[in-house]
């Protein structure tokens, strides 16, 4: 239900909408687009927006558009000044909808297809070649990716601002977040590893109707997804990291590695204190306090193996910020094809890779 113009101008003058899909909170919109594109700035991050097809209007994301990468002095461009960004914002990456086939619409696939075609023919890169992304399956569903792609074939095939498919996966639990036996210690690697049928079956769907591969498939959405914890807002999707969290995350990284050819880009879910998040976050007496997950703790041992190693297949690893669909790219060299032994691993802060217990790394 989101509305980027409820996201600029004034922090103290936006308005307060309900947040109908975390429980019916009330939403301040303090953290907006100038905010999400500072923050992509300071970490060194390309911005990933994603317009609302499900409640929103073709006009409502073309503005938005406008308002960030338009460079002469148009309304929109003047309110992106005055909101302190003098030069645009020079965003690439867009996508045309999220969860599309669920709380993103609930559309068929041939039906999305139809308002993907619709919304992205209003998507203008203004003088900027931008990379238009459309809402892929849920999971592995390859029905899904057929059905659009049949679509898209017959009625839309010459159209030609389409450059994405984004698919999602989580791999879900197994026991509980901390507290799980060893046959569910493997049967979430298991999970996990499943990522790696998604990448090739999703891809083999794709290339039936585009064998050139001129659309790359991305996984826009992936980690575990573990019970809230007690005593949370269950509609916060607040849940602890553990060692068995990195793993998963290090698999998931190796199958994106290994298929590297397939894989344009991957988003890991989320940034801060939702899911597989690299920060646990609270507020108490006017400060915020915040720990390092495991997960995090993975991404930095893996971003130092990197070493100089670069090839035209890098992929990109993605934080998403969970609010306002909105997810940054970070560019990454290729991973090392090796084995790890995380035991082993380096620990990015200067110490042996630690055994970890609890829920959080020492800082």
């Amino acid at each position: 239900m989101h509305s980027w113009q409820d996201g600029v101008g004034p922090r103290d003058q936006r308005p307060r909408r309900v947040n109908i899909h975390c429980g019916e909170v009330v939403e301040s919109n303090q953290f907006g687009t100038q905010e999400f594109i500072r923050f992509c700035r300071m970490v060194g991050a390309e911005p990933y927006i994603v317009g609302n097809v499900g409640s929103g209007s073709v006009r409502e994301l073309h503005e938005w558009v406008e308002y960030c990468n338009f460079p002469g002095a148009s309304t929109l461009a003047q309110q992106r000044v005055a909101d302190g960004s003098i030069d645009p914002l020079n965003v690439t990456y867009w996508g045309v909808g999220n969860e599309n086939w669920g709380c993103g619409g609930s559309f068929s696939p041939e039906d999305y297809c139809t308002e993907f075609h619709r919304f992205a023919t209003f998507v203008r890169g203004f003088g900027k070649q931008l990379y238009v992304i459309a809402c892929g399956s849920p999971g592995n569903d390859l029905e899904w990716t057929t059905r659009f792609f049949r679509k898209l074939r017959k009625d839309y095939w010459d159209f030609k601002n389409l450059h994405g498919y984004a698919a999602h996966y989580y791999c879900g639990t197994a026991g509980t977040a901390t507290e799980y036996t060893m046959d569910q210690w493997y049967e979430l690697i298991a999970r996990g590893l499943y990522m790696e049928d998604l990448v090739v079956q999703q891809r083999a769907a794709m290339d039936a109707y585009d064998p050139a591969r001129k659309i790359g498939l991305i996984i826009d959405e992936w980690g575990t997804w573990h019970p809230v914890e007690p005593g949370t807002n269950p509609a916060f999707l607040f849940q602890q990291n553990s060692l068995r969290d990195a793993l998963v995350t290090a698999t998931s990284l190796d199958i994106f590695n290994r298929h590297a050819d397939k894989v344009l880009m991957a988003n890991i879910a989320q940034t801060i204190k939702t899911l597989c998040t690299h920060f646990n976050a609270s507020s108490g007496n006017n400060l915020t306090r915040k720990s390092q997950s495991t997960t995090d703790w993975l991404f930095l041992c893996y971003a130092q193996g990197c070493g100089d190693l670069t090839d035209q297949s890098s992929i990109a690893m993605i934080a998403r910020c969970p609010r306002h669909a909105a997810r940054a790219v970070v560019q990454t060299r290729k991973l090392p094809h090796t084995k790890r032994d995380l035991r082993r691993t380096h620990c990015p802060y200067g110490r042996a890779g630690p055994t970890l217990r609890g829920h959080s790394l020492p800082h």
